[in-house]
């Protein structure tokens, strides 16, 4: 189990743009993507959210995509991360034989279930309408997602709400620690939905205007949507193939306290064991961990337990911390690889993203960095991601050097 696991690879798509250098642009810039509902055929346009600004249409021609992929939004994005994160790692047809994909969801195929649900719900025989509901499986996205990709040895899916892409990227890395699998690609891909958009209204956890993480006068979520995923591989693999090391996945870990359906704990215990446990993997301190990517969801209950989870550990002396769902809005079940790419860049070009929006702290000792600040050297990240029931995930990525050979 001390096999170490290198990042060798990442893609991504969100509100901020199609690809890394889109997405590292706009956060050095302090660009959101957050904005008007422009493709989600709602009629909850009152919502600012963090939409793709890509139609299905437009990711079908650029991936020259069929039926049934050019109707599943999730499944768009999901292989335009995808072959991203393939491609920045470089992964031959030989290495993809050897390679697991595991991807996070929690929405799946509800794009098209909503199209086709009343037709099949009105009908008292099977009809067409009734085929169509097959892809609303969650599992059915990732093996779309996968063949529209590469020839993977192995594909998997995890769903675990909003910490499923972390999850993903948690079993990944436990598979090469155990020598199941020496390259793994995961991460999460999720789209913008009806059911998506008027379950969390329901909850009355969405902000009419846009998010505001970690301030005192926050009202709740900018939902979003997007896609990404890293590519894994094991200390051998990684140095025979001569990958270019973006970083090393030097800890992490899975909680689940099961305080409430939807509400975190008010002492903040998932998020605290998370980061503990995280640590505790990587052998760090507290002290080592130079910057926090939050969950930070900008309602009133998150964000007040997890800086009360992290004064559990650092008291008011908190290392920066940010939460750049005030840029993609909340992608859910594919937050924890969005905010993962996120942090890999931070890391490689040394920057902390601002909490956009934010003006005023919630408590002493729990002001986020405001502004994004540019010519740090980075070492430790942290990257929470939590979800309904408890479910909490940690990541740690750390600074990759030829000392560490």
């Amino acid at each position: 189990m001390s096999e170490k696991v290198f990042v060798t690879g990442a893609g991504i798509i969100s509100a901020l743009g199609n690809g890394t250098d889109a997405t590292l642009k706009a956060l050095l810039s302090g660009h959101s993507g957050i904005g008007h509902i422009r493709h989600l055929a709602t009629e909850h346009r009152e919502f600012p959210v963090g939409e793709v600004k890509l139609s299905d249409a437009e990711m079908s021609r650029m991936l020259d995509a069929h039926y049934p992929v050019d109707g599943l939004r999730t499944v768009l994005l999901g292989i335009i991360a995808a072959r991203e994160a393939v491609a920045s790692a470089a992964l031959s047809e030989a290495d993809m034989q050897r390679t697991a994909f595991i991807s996070g969801t929690t929405v799946g195929g509800m794009d098209k279930t909503e199209r086709h649900f009343k037709n099949v719900f009105d009908s008292n025989t099977a009809t067409e309408d009734s085929l169509e509901m097959k892809y609303n499986d969650c599992g059915y996205s990732t093996e779309l997602i996968a063949d529209g990709t590469g020839r993977f040895g192995m594909v998997t899916t995890t769903s675990t709400a909003c910490s499923s892409a972390a999850n993903a990227i948690i079993l990944g890395a436990g598979l090469i620690k155990s020598g199941i699998a020496d390259i793994v690609v995961a991460g999460g891909s999720e789209a913008l939905t009806k059911f998506h958009l008027n379950g969390f209204n329901t909850l009355m956890i969405l902000d009419h205007d846009r998010c505001r993480p970690f301030d005192r006068d926050r009202a709740g979520i900018n939902l979003g949507e997007g896609a990404a995923y890293i590519v894994l591989e094991s200390e051998r693999s990684a140095l025979s193939r001569g990958a270019r090391i973006m970083a090393e996945l030097s800890g992490y870990a899975n909680t689940c306290d099961a305080f409430h359906q939807t509400a975190t704990s008010d002492d903040g215990e998932g998020a605290y064991q998370a980061m503990r446990k995280a640590m505790d993997m990587a052998q760090l301190s507290p002290s080592d961990i130079d910057y926090i990517n939050a969950h930070g969801t900008g309602t009133p209950n998150n964000d007040e337990c997890e800086l009360t989870a992290m004064q559990r550990i650092w008291g008011t002396s908190l290392p920066l911390f940010s939460s750049t769902k005030s840029y993609t809005g909340h992608t859910t079940s594919a937050s924890g690889s969005i905010e993962a790419v996120i942090c890999l860049l931070a890391l490689q070009h040394g920057f902390v993203p601002g909490s956009l929006g934010w003006k005023n702290p919630i408590a002493e000792g729990g002001e986020p960095a405001a502004s994004t600040t540019t010519g740090l050297k980075l070492r430790h990240i942290i990257d929470n991601s939590f979800g309904f029931g408890g479910n909490d995930s940690s990541l740690i990525f750390s600074r990759y050097t030829e000392a560490n050979e």
